[in-house]
Order: C-alpha cells, then structure tokens, then sequence
C-alpha cells in the first residue's frame, strides 16, 4: 500500500471498506426477475425409517445441504443409502432451513453471469425463488429430491452416531456406523462407505482422520471468524419491501442494493453502540426475503463462542436474545421503512463459519486460487472471493477480503482423508486451508463435493477399489469426472486469463505473503506490489509471519521502530528491512551488520536482493521477496 499514515483507519476510509466486506457475497450471487410475492405454504414431511437396516451401500451422515446432494447422488447410482442426522432435526437443509442462512454465495464464471458446477445444486436451486429464497420452499425442495430416490432411507434425530473403524493392511478403515436411537438402543449399520456432511466433519474426526482447527495453520490459535444468529423481523409488507429497495438502490452508498428477495446495506448498523462491545455486535444488513412478509437478517456477529461445547453455544444465543432487540430499535430510529417492522424468532441453529479443517490427500491452498489451478481430479469449481469474517470485535477488524478469484479446482482428493480409509469428507470441513476456506466454504460449492462423493462410492464399488486408491489413480479419476459430467455437472473449465500480478517480479514473495495473510488483493485482486512500505508495517508483517512461523521466528521484532519518528509514514530501507528481519530470528540482534550477516548466512539471497529497485525506499513487493527469503531459510517452507 502507499505510504497513506494508515489513512484506511480512518472513519470515512472504514465505512468503504464496512460496505466493501458487506457485499462480498451478493457481487456473485444469482439475480432473478420480479415476481409476484408467493404465498407461504408448509413443509412437507419426510418420510423416515423407524429402524435403518444393518447393511447400506453407502451412510451419509448430516442432513445439511451437502449431505442431502451426497445421498442423492449416491441414489442415483444405484447404491443403497442411509441418510442418517444425529442433530435435533425435523426437515432437512441444515444451514439453509434450520440456520436460516437462505441467501446464495454463488460461484459465478468470469461472464459474471452463469454458475459454476451445475449438477444437483441446479436442480434444487430451479426449485426455490432465486437469490435468497424461502426457508419453507427450500426444505421442500430438498424433500421433493430424496423423495424421489427409492434407495435413500432418511433417519433423523438418533442421539448419536460414531464411526466403525476397523484396521485394513495397516490402515484405519471406516465400515459403517454405529447409532443409538431415542429409546436407548443401539444399531449397528455397516456400509461400503460412509460420507460426512456434518458441517464439522464429526464423524471423520471420531474415526482419526487428521485436522487442523480454525485458524490454526497460518499461527493463529484463538480466534474464528464470528458466529450469527440470523434472526426474523416480521410485517415486511410489499409496501415495506418497497421502501427498502428504494433506499438501497439510489446509489448513496456503495455496495448496497435490493431485487424482489435480497436487499444488502444500511452499512450504519456497523456503529450500532452495543451494550456488550467485546462479544456481540451487528454489521450492515443483509436480508433475505420469505413468503409470509418477514425477512431473514444476517448481520450479528458473536466472538468468542466455542463451537463444540453446547453452553457456550446456548450463552450466544443469550447474548443475542438480549441485544437484538436493542439493535432493531436503533435501526427504527435511522431508518423510517423499520417503523412497523417487529421482531420474530432466532435461527434454531446458529450461523457457524469455520471449526476443523480436514488433512486430505490433497490440500487446498491459495495459490491454487492464485494461479487459477486446474487439477487432474477436479469435481468442482469455485470462484466466490476469499471472504475472512470479523475474528474480533476490534472496531477496525471487519474482516477482509484477500481475493476475488475468477476459478480455481477443487480436486477429489481434498474430500478424502490422508490418514483413514472408507470415509469422505464433503462440505466446508473438506481440505481446505484456512484462508482458501473462505471461498470454497460457500455451500453451493460443498452440494457440489456431496454429488462428487456420492458418485465416488458408485465408482469405488465397481473397481472394487478403496477410496484413497480411487483418489491415486488417475485412470480411475477420469472415469469418476466422466460419470459426473453424464449426470449433469460442468467440469469444463472456462479459459481465463493470468492475473497481472502473476508476472510481477515481487510474485513469489507475494505467494507467501498472500498464504499467511498479510497481503491482500480485495475484489480487484490488486495487491500493491510497487507501493511504498515502511518500518512500521514491517514490523506489523513480521508479527503475523511469527505466528504462522512462530519456532522460526521467536522474538519481537517491536525495537525496529523504536526511537524512529513516523515509521508509520516514513520509507522502508534495506537496511532497515534487514535489522526488522534480524530481530525477529536472533534476539538483541544489532542494526550496525544486519544486513551483511543475513546474506552471509545465506538469510537472503543475492538473487533476491538484486530484484530491489531502490535500496532507500523498499515496495510491499521488496518486503514480501525479502520475507520469502527468511521463511524458506528458518523455517524451511517454500510456498
């Protein structure tokens, strides 16, 4: 970035980016004509078994969206299938019907226009309204879809499931699972496969499969992105929807607008004064329309809730309780069209971004996002921006938006287990590195890796291969793309052209700088490369590198600055540069040499130094070359 005294930390400068983070999700989601209002309807039941059989073809466990494209897809394949849910549950769709997140993140083709992927996400997304939909329209979509495969059994509401794990040739090997009913009896249920969709991949974790949490890979230990309750706001009137959409889309803000199902703005609501600052806040709006004039609202974030511990999940839903309606009499005094609207229920189930992130055979990374990678083994593709959600209440921490890529692969081998056998992992808890997880978390992408899945066992059975041979074999691979491409999924990947960048000499610091997050692109994927750096934000990036680095560089690297007048403001030099860079590795490390002593011991590279312009004025791209350098020599790591 240039040289601005951190001017982006100013208020005007914070309401940009307020509206920026706000609408990263509708700049790709799907748009539709207007309609005529649809009136309310009621969800159909689901027809259950009372006791599942003990032998299935295949298990696929959570009835979330991706659970429900797994069973389908595995249906239709001809295998035998027991879509089984250990949560509280009724009707199925998860995150959309029970979380009441029911408006789109879609994976849009460089046209802007069409989708990515196709497949069962179309077939249900051609049953719903459009962008954001109904909650009772999508249950009944997802039903209308099982429904129709005779050889999907659904059992919902046992009160547990685990993992049959047995040791083949040496390996963990998952051979069904193991439930306990409501009476307290217990079945055994053995399949071929077994297919997690729980959206924190419970049953892998159960059976030994490696993961990371959270943020856990780039050093970060103790923050996740905030948790939502999305909550309802009744007497939304046509006459009310009308007035919302006026306000939106007169162009006073940027970023913000309305079509007859979604509205997203009234940024304000980011300096809503909460009563409770360091746990529960609201950011603007995004609304989500239904069919009995309410509205869905998306917009509270909860920090520090545990995601696994259920008294810390029933304390956000307490906190939210008590300041929702406080925020929704803040949002009546601003905005006139609220005058009539009134408080409905909260979601059943919260809004939870990100737990554990699965050790596949293959691992997601950023500069697959980067470099637009395309795989051998691709199943899907993706293309929603990279979108980091508020991980504090920090009043300038409103989250990020690293990158918005164009399309990257999203090979088989990441919905499969590195450590265990007979066992996939679909949806936001797949192989995913934290930070590439804020594209491919998107649920349309993860109904995409369910119908992968589901076809997968279909094609394991017939090789009489396991599921880690399948993802090694590439011959076997191909056959798998072939029947999904026959059933309706797109794996022909649009040409697209290099990001600039990709040609910049500083691209290769610029890859492990963008893997660790400290640079960022935004939408326009610019990432600054040839504006001025300076000492202070050095040492702020040397800070973030000890975290993601932290048994390489182990020290402070704080007394860089000390003594220096604006080193917020004033040039980087090399010299500087090196003595920032020294402290971190050596403790006490001396200024007078540093930079003599890096290079001696081979720290950084003459090639690297060689590409430095001016030595007096260092850029983001001299930084992230120069920290490249560092990371591959101490810590050993070349991204």
């Amino acid at each position: 970035m240039k040289n601005r005294k951190w001017k982006w930390l100013l208020p005007a400068g914070i309401l940009v980016i307020a509206a920026c983070v706000l609408v990263v999700w509708y700049a790709t989601r799907s748009s539709s004509p207007a309609q005529p209002t649809p009136k309310p309807t009621s969800i159909t039941e689901i027809p259950q078994v009372e006791t599942p059989k003990e032998q299935y073809d295949v298990v696929v466990v959570g009835t979330d969206p991706e659970g429900v494209t797994a069973a389908v897809s595995a249906a239709r394949n001809g295998l035998k299938t027991l879509l089984v849910d250990g949560k509280d549950r009724d009707i199925l769709g998860g995150l959309f019907t029970l979380g009441w997140l029911n408006s789109l993140d879609m994976n849009r083709m460089p046209d802007g226009k069409d989708y990515y992927n196709k497949g069962l996400f179309k077939e249900w997304f051609d049953l719903i309204e459009g962008d954001s939909f109904d909650i009772t329209t999508a249950a009944n979509a997802f039903h209308q879809l099982v429904e129709a495969e005779k050889l999907i059994e659904v059992r919902m509401g046992v009160k547990s499931i685990e993992p049959l794990v047995e040791s083949v040739d040496g390996t963990p090997t998952v051979k069904g699972v193991k439930l306990k009913l409501e009476d307290g009896s217990e079945l055994t249920v053995n399949s071929s496969a077994v297919i997690d969709a729980t959206q924190d991949a419970d049953i892998a974790a159960a059976a030994g499969a490696e993961f990371t949490f959270g943020r856990e890979d780039i050093g970060d230990t103790k923050l996740l992105m905030a948790v939502t309750p999305v909550f309802k706001l009744k007497n939304v009137t046509p006459e009310v929807w009308g007035k919302i959409k006026h306000r939106l889309n007169n162009d006073e803000y940027p970023g913000t607008g309305a079509n007859e199902e979604s509205a997203w703005g009234y940024i304000e609501m980011w300096d809503y004064p909460s009563t409770n600052p360091e746990r529960i806040r609201s950011r603007g709006f995004n609304l989500g329309r239904q069919n009995d004039e309410s509205m869905l609202v998306n917009s509270v974030q909860i920090f520090g809730v545990d995601p696994f511990d259920p008294a810390s999940k029933e304390e956000a839903y307490e906190i939210a309780r008590k300041e929702i309606p406080l925020m929704l009499e803040h949002a009546k005094k601003l905005y006139p069209e609220f005058a009539t609207i009134e408080l409905g229920e909260l979601a059943p189930e919260l809004y939870i971004r990100e737990t554990r992130h699965l050790v596949g055979m293959y691992r997601l990374n950023l500069i697959d996002l980067l470099e637009q990678r395309t795989h051998p083994d691709d199943i899907a593709f993706g293309s929603y921006p990279v979108d980091i959600q508020s991980t504090s209440s920090a009043k300038t921490d409103r989250g990020t938006v690293l990158m918005a890529p164009k399309l990257y692969g999203v090979p088989f081998g990441a919905l499969v287990p590195q450590s265990v056998d007979g066992l996939m992992v679909v949806g936001r808890s797949a192989s995913f590195d934290t930070l590439p997880h804020g594209s491919a978390r998107v649920v349309p992408l993860g109904m995409a890796t369910g119908q992968a899945a589901g076809a997968a066992v279909k094609i394991a059975l017939d090789e009489k291969v396991t599921l880690r041979q399948l993802a090694a074999d590439e011959s076997l691979v191909k056959s798998l793309r072939t029947l999904l491409t026959e059933q309706g999924v797109d794996l022909e990947a649009p040409k697209t052209e290099p990001y600039k960048f990709i040609n910049h000499p500083s691209y290769e610091g610029l890859k492990a700088a963008a893997s660790i997050g400290i640079a960022q692109g935004a939408y326009a994927n610019d990432f600054l490369l040839d504006d001025q750096s300076s000492p202070k934000r050095l040492v702020n990036n040397m800070k973030i590198l000890g975290k993601a680095h932290a048994e390489a560089f182990p020290y402070s690297a704080d007394a860089a600055i000390k003594g220096l007048n604006d080193p917020a403001d004033i040039p980087l030099t090399l010299e500087q540069a090196a003595y920032t860079i020294a402290l971190s590795l050596e403790e006490g490390a001396q200024k007078e040499g540093a930079l003599e002593r890096l290079k001696s011991n081979g720290t950084l590279l003459d090639a690297t130094l060689a590409t430095i312009k001016d030595p007096d004025r260092l850029t983001n791209g001299d930084v992230y070359m120069l920290m490249k350098d560092a990371i591959s020599f101490a810590a050993g790591v070349i991204y």
